[in-house]
């Protein structure tokens, strides 16, 4: 009774935190201003599918794919193993699936569960190891703190230990339910009794040999290895919001909204493209007045210049990132050892984002903290070391557009404070005075045809 008000009050606490942290999570994707993706439901179904249910970007780079794989089916289907577990803790039952499949079934499904774990178990250590002994070089980079790299080692350290709790909890009760009925009995432990198994788990066996014959023992042993993993499953959920991992839940939402028109196809500015509109329209009186919204709305932002100019979709990118840095290891100016790196782009985006959420809740839905992404988060150089060349989202395995964001800062740089350089300046004068990039006269443009 104790252990089951105990289990169910973690559990609620747990429920609580993580729902307060999607709140925040929530609330500050929608700082950005809005936008409609609701067209072509059939083909963001089928991208969402290949994308983030069949992970087809992953295995771009074999080795990290199948490892990912590993854990991504792992986290899934060991989480029927789980069910059972939050069942045996909130009545105060053991193993309550064994008493509806029987005992043949119920140990080819535990079987099965310890190969997921094994697996898991394996690629996490594999992961450890590129990480920090292999150092790779698209792990590193300046926005590559402490945190950052902390924050992968958690992860993957806490998924090990998990799977390793798992392992030896079934060990532990292999151990008990081949012993004689009468010394489980006399220990007290009438609930290992009744259950038989024609062989030990496919995996955990190999520890039983490692663990004492006592059956007070090996209770405890039991015991600890459940409260710490069950514990441990709650830590996780409760640190996966805060962490780089949550593109464990996003990874679908944001493929499902993912661009579907061509990579290199840019979006016209709304307020520019009714400007034109306008302009091209023989219908429209230039001379009428504007509608009362129109005259009292706040004039729309050329290009963005914090997060609030951003669309909800860029920010949601921003909470999905996973780090992994393919992004910037394909990215040309990268490469050339310039400023740019696109995972930076992404993380300074969700800084911004966090930062100006919790000042928003704090003192108010439209205080301004006096701060930005452009200048403050990231700068001018980077944006220009941009060739809009699109590697960056052909490359994240999640369907991030960094790009965009780029794009949508330098429009203001350009448009708002006529801050291009200048060789930009120079191309965008010559347009104006000879319809072309060139610097030469309008009456010019065609003399090539007569070479």
């Amino acid at each position: 009774m104790i252990s089951s008000i105990i289990f169910s009050v973690l559990i609620l606490a747990t429920a609580a935190i993580f729902i307060v942290r999607i709140r925040q999570i929530k609330a500050n994707i929608h700082l950005g201003r809005d936008i409609d993706l609701s067209d072509r439901p059939a083909e963001r179904w089928k991208t969402m599918a290949r994308v983030a249910l069949g992970q087809s970007k992953m295995v771009a780079r074999p080795f990290a794919g199948i490892m990912h794989i590993f854990i991504y089916v792992g986290f899934i289907l060991i989480n029927l193993e789980v069910l059972e577990i939050l069942i045996d803790g909130a009545f105060g039952s053991h193993r309550i699936f064994y008493q509806f499949l029987g005992s043949d079934t119920y140990h080819t499904f535990i079987g099965f569960f310890e190969l997921l774990a094994f697996l898991v178990l394996f690629a996490c250590v594999a992961f450890l190891v590129r990480r920090n002994i292999g150092r790779l070089k698209r792990f590193s980079g300046t926005e590559m703190t402490t945190w950052p790299k902390s924050d992968a080692n958690i992860i993957l350290i806490v998924e090990s230990l998990l799977m390793i709790a798992v392992l030896t909890m079934n060990a532990a009760d292999s151990v008990l339910f081949a012993l004689p009925d009468a010394v489980v009995m006399t220990a007290g432990l009438s609930h290992y009794t009744g259950i038989e198994f024609e062989s030990w788990f496919w995996f955990s066996g190999y520890l039983t040999g490692m663990l004492p014959n006592d059956p007070t023992t090996l209770f405890y042993i039991e015991r600890a290895c459940w409260w710490f993993h069950i514990v441990g499953i709650f830590g996780f959920l409760i640190y996966i919001p805060y962490s780089k991992h949550f593109h464990i839940f996003l990874a679908f939402p944001n493929t499902y909204y993912s661009k579907l028109d061509p990579a290199g196809e840019l979006t016209n500015l709304e307020s520019v493209k009714k400007e034109v509109e306008l302009m091209m329209d023989p219908n429209q009186d230039p001379f009428a007045a504007p509608a009362a919204d129109a005259a009292t709305a706040e004039p729309q932002r050329f290009g963005a210049k914090d997060v609030t100019d951003l669309s909800w979709k860029n920010l949601m990118d921003a909470y999905s990132c996973t780090e992994c840095g393919r992004c910037t290891s394909e990215c040309p100016a990268s490469q050339t050892g310039k400023l740019l790196s696109p995972r930076k782009i992404m993380m300074d985006t969700r800084d911004r984002a966090e930062e100006l959420g919790a000042h928003r809740r704090k003192n108010g839905a439209e205080a301004d903290d006096g701060k930005s992404l452009l200048g403050d988060y990231i700068t001018k150089e980077e944006l220009w070391a941009c060739t809009t060349c699109n590697a960056c989202t052909d490359a994240c395995p999640v369907n991030i557009n960094p790009l965009n964001i780029i794009v949508d800062l330098r429009r203001f740089l350009v448009m708002e404070e006529s801050a291009a350089p200048n060789e930009l300046n120079t191309m965008f004068t010559n347009i104006e005075n000879n319809g072309a990039p060139w610097q030469f006269a309008m009456a010019d443009r065609a003399n090539w045809r007569d070479e």
